[in-house]
């Protein structure tokens, strides 16, 4: 029969020490904090006290958070803003701040993007004809969070 780990009550610094490291390693916002918080097991009246002295020294930024999501998921992982905003908002982050973000993504750079996504999947279909390869493709690049009208205009760039 396995044992159970001994639970150990952490100081205030203890835990400031924790969430310091956490908010240092990578942007965080704070529903990630408060899950940290009930992970070191800390009362559930604390974690504004904790979530603000994060944020007045500065190992917390919720602007930051947002820019940086916004910025990485766009470029790195190829999201379209639909996908992003509904990530952000399962993280209970702010609709206007989740906006204004996403209207600084540079709408040329977006369209781009969405070309460049849409050709690689291009060239790997397998479809009998036409209307079933823009299906598949509509069908791909929505799930990557991409809106119809700007689909709708690369598929009529590349002729499809």
């Amino acid at each position: 029969m396995k044992k159970s780990a001994p639970t150990i009550n952490l100081s205030a610094e203890q835990i400031i020490q924790k969430l310091e490291i956490f908010c240092a390693y990578r942007e965080r916002c704070s529903s990630e904090i408060i899950q940290k918080m009930v992970q070191l097991k800390v009362e559930q009246n604390d974690y504004n006290t904790y979530i603000d002295y994060l944020r007045d020294n500065n190992f917390f930024n919720e602007e930051r958070y947002v820019a940086s999501f916004v910025r990485g998921k766009a470029t790195i992982k190829n999201w379209g803003k639909r996908k992003i905003t509904q990530a952000l908002q399962q993280k209970k982050i702010d609709s206007k701040l989740i906006q204004e973000n996403i209207e600084n993504l540079d709408e040329g750079v977006y369209f781009m993007q969405l070309n460049d996504l849409i050709l690689k999947k291009l060239a790997t279909l397998k479809a009998k004809d036409n209307f079933e390869k823009k299906q598949k493709l509509i069908r791909f690049a929505m799930q990557k969070g991409y809106e119809l009208r700007w689909i709708n205009e690369v598929l009529k760039e590349i002729n499809l």
